[in-house]
């Protein structure tokens, strides 16, 4: 039983060694480990410092255990036991001082990255900004581009180097966009504006997808966002302006059914306030009311 209990310790500390290896050196094909923006890399660096910091203190804990039980096994009778090393004030205050040392640098550490990775805080740029408002449907992503008058389904583009400032809502159930390679997690919730703000620094597509479960659908719940020079995001804009689809309410509504739809959709024009009425159907007086009665008429 001893030796069972042996081999599953060290199969666990070669199966942690080997992940390490992994996310430190192959670590590229795992999207949170292989940021395309400049706070998913803040990010990334923040967790493997964190991760760093805390298995220089679990290795050598962990070793040590492994030694002392192979040290003093119950077969090795000429090793001397000394149970007195309680009372060495040497050995316990160093005990103590590493974890207490480790716990404070990473207060330090975790505090001031948090605060300065603020998603609510808008990003510094000479490029300005762009903003897309995201409706988390059932179970699909509705992106509108006000200053552009488009909006697109489960696809979404922008310029690379172009701060994206993001404003999150959901219609009806509260979900979470993500999209890993380019920043953390943000909440979207029926009757308000979540503020979310990125910015990616390399051209590609990154998988974003929903991160909160809401139901059968949110696993399929993926779009695409795509990341392109200013005159290729240009291009993009005139042909989906082009479509001979426009979200006004009525498609807003056969949109917003509950219903697993993957299919990338564009819309060339936006009806005015759309958003602020997707948005205050669940906060106005009647705004419940707004949509719907809106439908009948069509």
């Amino acid at each position: 039983m001893q030796r069972f209990s042996k081999f599953i310790i060290a199969a666990f500390l070669i199966a942690d060694l080997f992940l390490l290896i992994y996310i430190l050196i192959g670590g590229n094909t795992v999207a949170l480990f292989n940021p395309q923006g400049e706070i998913a890399l803040r990010q990334r660096d923040l967790i493997t410092f964190s991760m760093g910091l805390m298995l220089a203190v679990a290795i050598p804990v962990f070793l040590t255990a492994i030694f002392v039980a192979y040290k003093y096994r119950a077969s090795n009778k000429n090793q001397i036991y000394s149970p007195d090393w309680d009372q060495n004030n040497i050995l316990l205050f160093t005990r103590w001082l590493i974890p207490c040392t480790v716990v404070l640098i990473l207060t330090f550490v975790v505090w001031n990255t948090s605060h300065s990775l603020d998603p609510h805080m808008p990003i510094s740029s000479t490029n300005k900004p762009i903003t897309i408002q995201v409706v988390a449907l059932n179970w699909k992503w509705l992106f509108i581009y006000p200053e552009q008058n488009i909006a697109s389904v489960n696809f979404m583009q922008f310029p690379v180097n172009t701060p994206i400032n993001f404003e999150l809502t959901a219609d009806p159930l509260m979900n979470s966009f993500w999209i890993p390679q380019l920043g953390g997690q943000m909440y979207a919730m029926a009757g308000m504006i979540n503020q979310h703000h990125l910015i990616a620094t390399s051209i590609g597509e990154f998988t974003g997808a929903a991160n909160e479960i809401n139901g059968k659908g949110y696993s399929d719940m993926r779009f695409i966002a795509k990341s392109t020079s200013e005159s290729d995001f240009n291009l993009w804009v005139q042909k989906v302006k082009e479509s001979d689809e426009y979200l006004n309410i009525n498609s807003y509504n056969k949109l917003a059914k509950q219903k697993v739809d993957t299919t990338q959709k564009f819309y060339s024009s936006v009806e005015p306030n759309l958003y602020t009425t997707i948005v205050t159907k669940y906060t106005a007086p009647g705004g419940s009311r707004m949509i719907h009665e809106s439908d009948e008429k069509h």
